[in-house]
């Protein structure tokens, strides 16, 4: 988790003027309690009213709230249509993401953005291509390229033939019905891309250390080359 994230989600659980204790609220972020006496201190360095001591706990006081967000009616098409179309198509934790963040924009936003917001006319719906397995999938592959593993891939292409590859994943890229995960092919010492729904099982390998000429950004350039 980001620590801006982390801060935001600090401000959620003080809310009520309820009494909570450092732990626990490492314990629901993750992290150990030393990281939550440093980041209420830095939330009370900028100003959030928040009272306590660290062994006894900490409470916000009433009448603080986050700033609120303004979006332009177009930038809120756009998230709440970006939100809906991953709910729809995107990974397990991907969905679930998607749908915590709409219900965060339509907690902040003024009553009038809010009504906007509901009313964005694009929706999407997932199809039976979009499985348990293959959500499954597209948030290992994403977890994956995060952590910098190398993945050894059981891969069948467009003919059915198949393959095993070790690939370092890049990023994944949707095109409308189809994910493909770009990587760096080791077999092939080369960019390639890999339909997910062609993956037949993967196995998680070592680290791998970013490499000049081996980037998503160096994919980017040879594509941009290319065509």
């Amino acid at each position: 988790m980001r620590r801006a994230d982390r801060l935001f989600q600090i401000v959620q659980l003080l809310r009520g003027g309820r009494l909570t204790t450092a732990k626990t609220l490492s314990d629901k972020l993750e992290v150990s309690e030393r990281t939550i006496y440093r980041d209420i201190a830095d939330l009370i360095g900028s100003g959030v009213p928040i009272d306590g001591e660290a062994g006894v706990g900490y409470l916000m006081r009433a009448g603080y709230d986050l700033p609120p967000l303004m979006f332009t009616t177009a930038e809120i098409t756009a998230l709440v249509a970006g939100a809906r179309l991953i709910r729809a198509w995107g990974g397990a934790a991907m969905a679930e993401a998607a749908q915590e963040a709409l219900v965060k924009i339509d907690a902040v936003l003024p009553e009038e953005a809010r009504d906007r917001a509901a009313a964005v006319p694009v929706h999407a719906m997932s199809m039976p291509e979009m499985n348990d397995e293959l959500r499954w999938r597209i948030d290992a592959l994403d977890a994956a390229t995060e952590a910098h593993n190398r993945l050894r891939l059981s891969y069948a292409d467009a003919d059915g033939t198949p393959t095993e590859r070790n690939v370092r994943p890049l990023g994944l890229w949707f095109w409308g019905k189809v994910w493909t995960l770009v990587g760096w092919c080791e077999l092939r010492n080369d960019f390639r891309m890999f339909r997910i729904d062609r993956i037949k099982r993967m196995e998680t390998l070592t680290r791998f250390r970013p490499e000049r000429g081996k980037l998503l950004s160096d994919f980017y350039a040879q594509e941009k080359h290319r065509h």
